[in-house]
């Protein structure tokens, strides 16, 4: 995992970006304390060892001054899909794609048991603050979208289809893809407005807490994006249409059959939450 110093910076975009979609305003304010983020997209090689749950009983014991301390057995686990879920692309170093967010994480649920580390997905506001990098740019390397063959595998060059983590180059902080790939979970749910919600203060640590399923936010776009929908402010809401072609009835809540350009990374914070603000991050 890479250390992200915390510090403020102004989240969203201005009015005068090229491509700029409304939901990216007004700019606002942010601070965000400190954290680490893997270096790369959560890979099929870890993810499935979660639906597998093959490690279990490898869950070493841990004392109190670990930051987790709960048993694995108790963790509810994806089912296995009933397709081969990276639907031909490839597994072995790629991203692992099409879970919901609850599975994202119950994922980081499991690992944190598996570690006695907490981990969980990013915030919005923590995901863009790590993607931009000190930048106030359309990317973090700039505002040129024909440098995009360097850093991001997206709808010109990705051939129709993902491609192993860490393949371009990374950002100043040395995190590969946040730019494409695979656009990648975040906790908050999707509201085109509330940027302009608090947008004449500073906002500290700012979260938008879902009360519903849908729609919940994706960033950094995909393999199958267009080059505006990779810029470090652009957002995406998650849809009932992810489930489309699902057969089961009731559709599993475990995955997604028509998100198959989204994925998720996690971010281990420096101060550990209580037990209580754990589970509200895991389970909400």
């Amino acid at each position: 995992m890479i250390p992200i110093s915390g510090g403020e910076f102004s989240m969203g975009s201005p009015i005068f970006e090229k491509s700029r979609l409304a939901d990216e305003g007004p700019i606002r304010k942010v601070k965000v304390d400190s954290f680490w983020m893997a270096k790369y997209e959560t890979t099929w090689d870890l993810f499935n060892l979660f639906v597998s749950r093959n490690l279990d009983e490898l869950q070493p014991n841990y004392d109190k001054k670990s930051e987790v301390n709960i048993d694995v057995d108790a963790i509810s686990g994806a089912t296995t899909p009933y397709v081969e879920m990276s639907f031909g692309m490839g597994v072995q170093g790629y991203p692992a794609i099409s879970m919901t967010q609850l599975a994202a994480k119950k994922f980081s649920k499991w690992l944190s048991a598996m570690t006695g580390n907490f981990y969980r997905l990013p915030t919005e506001a923590e995901w863009e603050y790590a993607c931009r990098a000190n930048s106030n740019t359309s990317y973090s390397f700039g505002n040129d979208p024909k440098e995009l063959d360097k850093y991001a595998w997206y709808d010109k060059n990705s051939q129709n289809k993902y491609h192993k983590v860490g393949q371009k180059l990374p950002n100043k902080w040395g995190l590969h893809d946040m730019h494409g790939n695979v656009s990648e979970w975040t906790l908050d749910a999707y509201n085109p407005s509330f940027y302009s919600q608090e947008n004449n203060i500073l906002n500290n640590n700012p979260y938008n807490k879902p009360i519903k399923l849908y729609p919940r936010v994706v960033r950094g776009g995909s393999w199958m994006s267009s080059d505006y929908r990779l810029r470090s402010a652009s957002r995406q809401g998650s849809s009932k249409q992810w489930k489309r072609q699902d057969p089961q009835i009731p559709r599993s809540k475990w995955w997604h059959t028509d998100a198959q350009f989204v994925g998720f990374r996690l971010i281990r914070p420096l101060k550990t939450p209580t037990i209580e603000q754990q589970n509200e991050y895991w389970n909400n």
